[in-house]
């Protein structure tokens, strides 16, 4: 008991040198952003329909989300969340915007970069037109965990090029089977000819579940006896007549309707894509951010 005044003092200075010490702040976390393209072998099966409602659910996961118009001919992503920008990509491509200047609010604090429409010019993108995108982006101020590349559908030069400078690549099919046939000629051409080994499915317009993992099992038949590639099902989107409507309103679906079926479906599908496993490292072709990918992989 001798000592408890001694003890009581040497609290006493403790606290006191704790309280005269500024707060520290944690560290804000870092992270790489994550690049995936939406494509389609075939037109009119959904695809601007599930980066749309992807990018909301994201965004609402607290992700900050940038999506690349990558139609440069026939674009629509601006018309489907009902917004008018005045400069699009064929600005930056002329030379007369930079990117910052063309990006465009959209709900959710999702960011887009626009394309134009009915413009021929931009369908085919040269390679000095390629590289200004890629350093582009790759230099802009706004830092996002998510970019989502809507690349217009089939297997031209454009779509080669947006699908190889992804991270990911999510390929949309429905039951159809021109669909699934067009998708696997998608995949079978990245595959070939640009060595692109990894592939996720996405069936739109489903029935059933047990109709979208019957599409997923004749891709991965025919991929599995022709191609070297992998194919991970990532979900499915069932057929809803929501869905037309919410286009007619150019709103999202998850927006008007989040408690319906096909909501809930987007948002399976937007945890899967959050606990997609992360590559950190080029896979082998220039990709968007990837000086920002192998900074944070040596970190």
């Amino acid at each position: 008991m001798a000592d408890h005044p001694q003890r009581s003092t040497d609290q006493a200075r403790t606290l006191r040198a704790m309280n005269s010490l500024a707060p520290v702040e944690a560290a804000p976390v870092q992270t790489a952003t994550r690049v995936f393209s939406v494509t389609s072998g075939k037109g009119g099966v959904g695809k601007t329909a599930v980066v749309a409602n992807l990018a909301v659910l994201l965004a609402r996961m607290g992700k900050r989300v940038l999506i690349l118009d990558a139609d440069l001919g026939l674009a629509n992503i601006d018309v489907v969340f009902g917004l008018a920008p005045n400069h699009n990509l064929n600005h930056f491509f002329t030379g007369e915007h930079g990117l910052e200047s063309i990006l465009v609010d959209g709900p959710e604090g999702i960011k887009i970069l626009p394309a134009g429409s009915g413009v021929q010019r931009f369908t085919r993108l040269d390679s000095q037109q390629k590289m200004r995108l890629l350093e582009a982006l790759d230099t802009m101020n706004n830092d996002f965990d998510f970019v989502l590349i809507d690349t217009e559908a089939g297997i031209s030069e454009n779509v080669t090029y947006f699908n190889t400078a992804a991270q990911e690549i999510l390929v949309v099919t429905t039951p159809e089977p021109t669909a699934i046939t067009d998708a696997y000629a998608l995949m079978k051409l990245l595959s070939n000819q640009y060595h692109e080994k990894h592939f996720n499915l996405i069936v739109n317009c489903i029935k059933s579940e047990d109709e979208a993992l019957d599409v997923y099992r004749k891709l991965t038949m025919v991929a599995n006896r022709y191609l070297d590639i992998s194919i991970d099902y990532i979900g499915s989107i069932p057929q809803d007549r929501l869905m037309v409507e919410a286009i007619r309103k150019q709103q999202t679906l998850v927006q008007l309707y989040p408690e319906s079926r096909t909501s809930l479906a987007f948002e399976a599908l937007a945890r899967a894509v959050v606990q997609e496993p992360q590559t950190l490292g080029p896979k082998g072709s220039i990709q968007f951010f990837w000086k920002r990918l192998l900074e944070f992989g040596a970190k």
